[in-house]
């Protein structure tokens, strides 16, 4: 029994190989895992700062879309301290309006007399014209580009005026100014009597 027992003792000792080879277990890369994270970073940092980019844009439009929605004006012929009549000339002349107390959207030109439309949209325009003199008339054209729309007009003795008022579709460029009309005159002092006002209703 001792014998079997060595001998197979024996057997499974001649199966064991004599040494075993250690295999090397290779280091991991430590410089090129390094490189790819560096690499991740600058591509994150390069698509954050684009984002912004992208963000602040849209918000410089989103402002810039409130701002040209909001338009109005209103001006009145002479400035503080100024008095005199405008007119009579022999043909009809644009009226400039000096003393300006809004103009939100710069849309009017105050060295012009000419509103500019900085959007499409429905707008609405008032004016009056007026003196004092007897007999003396006082007539004002709203004009579109180049169309007459409305005219007020006053004739009598003593101080009158003439008030009018017009909503108006306008595109983009499009221009409205009051126009002196020919052989008439209007007189302006402290109390601006003369004014030309309009705002943005909606766009379209």
């Amino acid at each position: 029994m001792k014998i079997s027992v060595s001998f197979a003792l024996l057997l499974l000792l001649g199966a064991v190989p004599a040494s075993v080879e250690s295999q090397p277990v290779s280091a991991p890369d430590v410089y090129a895992e390094l490189r790819e994270m560096k690499t991740a970073l600058v591509q994150l940092k390069a698509d954050m700062t684009q984002g912004q980019a992208a963000l602040k844009t849209e918000v410089d439009t989103l402002k810039q879309q409130l701002q040209v929605r909001q338009v109005a004006f209103s001006a009145s012929l002479l400035t503080g301290g100024q008095e005199g009549s405008t007119g009579p000339f022999t043909s009809d002349t644009t009226l400039i309006y000096k003393h300006v107390v809004t103009n939100i959207g710069n849309a009017y030109n105050s060295n012009t007399g000419v509103f500019t439309a900085p959007v499409k949209g429905m707008y609405h325009f008032e004016w009056t014209v007026g003196s004092w003199q007897d007999n003396q008339e006082s007539g004002g054209w709203l004009v579109k580009n180049s169309e007459h729309v409305f005219l007020a007009f006053k004739k009598g003795s003593g101080w009158m005026t003439a008030s009018k008022a017009a909503t108006l579709s306008l595109e983009v460029g499009d221009v409205v100014f009051v126009r002196l009309m020919a052989n008439t005159l209007v007189f302006d002092n402290f109390n601006h009597h003369n004014t030309f006002s309009g705002h943005l209703l909606f766009p379209m």
